[in-house]
């Protein structure tokens, strides 16, 4: 869920690669003269969580079309949590650190606060430039009080509601996608249209997908929310928190979710088995329910601008590991993929929406024939340029998650709102003391 980056610098470091390709292989960019791959290439793994689009967007073949001294070699997890706890194992020193990591935006503090000596400073190898390009809150959050940038961030997840049209239409509601922004123009409004659709719903659907992803998206729209900006934890007394965590545990006991957890196998089905008429959808959803649903849901899906018209889910960062074994040349690559050129490409191949101003400017005009034409490079920029600037604190994943696993309990085992709630404390209160 990602992509975007670097031109003046980055344009230099290339020319010189490319040069000494001819006569060396690269010999002259390797940073620990680390071994090629057997047949005169460099190869560059590269570590991911989900679903990042670079090689379904052909951007791999493109590049090694244009460097045939490079091979790039991906590794993906689909599960987040599962790869982090992997790199952090081989950061301490397991063994097997790929060339560049992917990491999620919920962890990036934790790498700029707390594990700065693990990750090499990408201004030192000529990433410095496109450094301003970025939305100034992407580039800061990957920024050490030093200077390091430790990251460079790909995409960001702008939010807004994706929702099947002819389940709205079959349920009595309005498919028009502006009416429906106004109509939900705040969660408690999309939480009463869903009683609404419930009502008359055709069988075996359900309004949304998943309560959890209800609570995330206004959770995505906080500049505070589980941190405040001194870095203390304010999760247990944030009255935003609670209040997302209220409205979801309405939805749930409205019977409004499918209950199904998200990005498993059963979520995958329902996408194109009628599962559920509506989800909170950042950005690279846009990719994402295309391959779910496939072409039979052409003209079925649409977009509108969510509740409040803002709001960030997702979004990461390609970071060059000290223990990966070619360090120039996996800077540029990151430098490559993150370029400006490739943010757009990637959006409108994959829905994964830029992180450089320049990108987002040449995207704004983008519309989505899958989804009825949906305007969704207006409605994501829009989304993108009202959002505020975010706190995330060093373990903003891990609270996360265990209040979603809480909250999952209410939704799919009937555990009462505020005894599941005080489970959630504790369970986040265990995480931080560990």
């Amino acid at each position: 869920m990602r992509t975007r980056y670097v031109r003046g610098r980055v344009r230099a470091l290339s020319a010189l690669c490319t040069a000494l390709l001819v006569g060396s292989v690269l010999a002259g960019c390797g940073s620990d003269g680390g071994s090629g791959s057997g047949d005169g290439k460099v190869t560059l793994n590269v570590g991911l969580f989900g679903t990042f689009g670079f090689e379904e967007a052909g951007l791999y073949s493109e590049y090694q079309q244009t460097h045939p001294g490079v091979r790039i070699v991906q590794h993906d997890t689909e599960k987040e949590e599962d790869y982090w706890r992997t790199v952090q194992t081989r950061l301490a020193g397991g063994g097997g650190i790929d060339d560049i990591q992917g990491i999620e935006v919920g962890r990036i503090a934790d790498v700029v606060r707390n594990q700065a000596d693990k990750w090499v400073d990408l201004n030192s190898l000529g990433l410095a430039g496109g450094n301003a390009e970025y939305l100034p809150w992407k580039s800061k959050a990957a920024t050490t009080a030093d200077g390091k940038v430790l990251g460079a961030g790909t995409d960001i997840g702008p939010m807004a509601i994706c929702y099947r049209s002819d389940l709205f239409r079959a349920a009595g509601l309005p498919t028009d996608r502006e009416e429906l922004a106004r109509r939900w123009s705040t969660w408690e409004g999309y939480v009463e249209l869903g009683r609404q659709f419930q009502a008359n719903a055709p069988k075996k659907t359900h309004y949304l997908d998943s309560v959890t992803g209800l609570y995330n998206a206004i959770i995505g729209q906080q500049q505070e929310s589980y941190y405040d900006a001194a870095g203390k934890p304010i999760y247990d007394t944030n009255p935003t928190v609670k209040h997302a965590w209220d409205l979801a545990a309405q939805a749930a006991d409205g019977k409004l979710s499918a209950a199904l957890q998200q990005f498993q196998s059963d979520w995958n089905q329902a996408f194109s088995a009628d599962g559920f008429a509506s989800l909170s959808c950042p950005a690279w959803m846009i990719g994402y329910i295309k391959t779910q649903a496939g072409d039979a849901g052409k003209g079925k899906w649409d977009v509108a601008a969510g509740p409040g018209g803002t709001g960030n889910w997702g979004g990461s960062y390609l970071a060059v590991p000290k223990g990966g074994k070619h360090h120039r040349e996996a800077a540029e690559l990151v430098a490559w993929l993150t370029a400006p050129e490739q943010q757009a490409k990637m959006f409108r191949k994959q829905g994964n929406f830029p992180s450089k101003t320049g990108a987002i400017e040449s995207v704004k005009a983008t519309m989505d024939p899958y989804f009825n034409n949906a305007p969704i490079g207006a409605i994501f920029s829009t989304a993108a340029e009202r959002m505020p600037v975010q706190v995330t604190g060093v373990r903003h994943n891990d609270i996360k998650d265990n209040i979603t696993t809480a909250l999952t309990s209410v939704e799919a085992q009937g555990v009462k709102p505020d005894d599941a709630w005080k489970r959630a404390r504790d369970a986040v209160r265990n995480a931080l003391a560990s």
